[in-house]
């Protein structure tokens, strides 16, 4: 195990009509509200006007951001800035996924510095005095509820980074499974493939010692692949729905991480990039990438934890020779993205991708500063691009 500290100060209420605390919690900072949302989701599964009412009842007057976009642009983000400034506003409601909570908390932490939004994405000690965010998600996906980070898409740029400061812990998030029923069948794949990835993006290190963590990512994991199928099949299964949620909010907030290695994560900065350059939805490009990615750095070295994850988290039986067990396991995790509706590579996923002309520069990107990406197994430009390749 690897010593670790450990701390998350968003305060969660997790059940149905929680979200009509959200007027109450809000009056505790101001009494004018940003909400920020997409387009009609929102107002269709009752939670706009749930919300809507709750403010009024508790004195909070509202304006409005919509039409978020899935891999959130930082022009959005600079006209939340504004609208802030202008209406004085003093707490941020971010209704809907991961895009719309990652732009609420990035305009929080933007609101007070005076220049651009990415400016302070490039240079997060340019944040002060982050405007509090109350997070009421309407997809299990991203975690982004109770973590510290805002992933902002500059379309300028083609460039898709993290912004990762404490301050950005929403102050509370309203979690309610019933208003991600009306999730389609595709959005819920993508959500549960992202909710594992973020897992196994920690799972998959050699922490000598670290048998706590490994068997709470492994029981993670293993609700991920029942209730994921499940809610795939079911839509409305309300225990499914929760039982993801909840997986959601664990799986990205540091909690996982607290006695491994820290974090090198791999598949995300290389899915990263489609995102920036293909606009693709990122769960499916994140269980795309994980396949390839996982078949790429397979080795003497690595396959007896594959193995375990396939023994441990998939339900399969040690063959006699660990590496058919470790390709079995990673076989068998294709299948089941694919039976949850997951396209079988890039060009079927309905981004228009064509040729592979932008691989290069979107490998060097996903290197970033450090030029190598410092994995479960190292990667280098070449082998980030041989894994798009594969993907393709």
């Amino acid at each position: 195990m690897q010593d670790f500290s450990f701390s998350v100060p968003t305060k969660a209420f997790f059940g149905k009509g929680v979200a009509e605390k959200a007027g109450e919690l809000a009056r505790q900072f101001g009494t004018k509200a940003l909400l920020v949302y997409g387009k009609s989701s929102v107002k269709k599964i009752g939670l706009y006007d749930t919300v809507v009412k709750s403010l009024k009842d508790n004195g909070v007057e509202y304006v409005e951001l919509t039409d978020i976009q899935p891999n959130p642009r930082i022009t959005k983000v600079d006209e939340g800035v504004a609208l802030c400034r202008k209406e004085n506003v003093q707490v941020i409601i971010p209704l809907g996924g991961g895009s719309c909570i990652d732009t609420a908390k990035a305009i929080g932490s933007c609101v007070h510095y005076d220049g651009p939004a990415w400016d302070v994405v490039l240079d997060s000690s340019l944040a002060k005095d982050n405007l509090p965010v109350i997070a009421i998600p309407t997809l299990a996906a991203t975690g982004s509820d109770m973590d510290s980070d805002a992933m902002i898409c500059n379309e300028a740029t083609n460039d898709k980074m993290s912004l990762n400061i404490p301050a950005q812990f929403p102050a509370y998030a309203l979690l309610d499974p019933s208003y991600t029923c009306s999730v389609s069948r595709r959005q819920t794949a993508a959500g549960t493939a992202d909710i594992m990835s973020h897992i196994m993006e920690v799972y998959f290190s050699k922490t000598p010692g670290a048998f706590l963590p490994d068997r709470l990512m492994e029981a993670m994991l293993k609700t991920c692949v029942k209730y994921g199928t499940i809610a795939c099949e079911d839509p409305n299964n309300y225990e499914a729905r929760a039982n993801l949620l909840w997986t959601a909010s664990w799986g990205c907030n540091g909690f996982v991480d607290c006695g491994k290695i820290g974090r090198r994560w791999s598949v995300h900065p290389i899915e990263h990039q489609l995102g920036a350059y293909y606009d693709e939805t990122h769960g499916i490009g994140i269980a795309l990438i994980t396949i390839q990615w996982m078949r790429y750095i397979l080795n003497d070295d690595t396959k007896d934890m594959f193995a375990t994850f396939g023994q441990n988290v998939l339900g399969l039986s040690a063959e006699g020779d660990t590496m058919i067990t470790a390709k079995k396991a990673i076989d068998t995790l294709e299948e089941l993205f694919q039976s949850w509706g997951i396209p079988k590579n890039l060009r079927e996923s309905g981004i228009n991708i064509t040729d592979k002309s932008k691989f290069d520069i979107m490998a060097e990107k996903a290197l970033g500063p450090a030029g190598r990406i410092n994995g479960f197994v190292p990667l280098d430009k070449q082998d980030v691009i041989n894994i798009y390749d594969a993907a393709f």
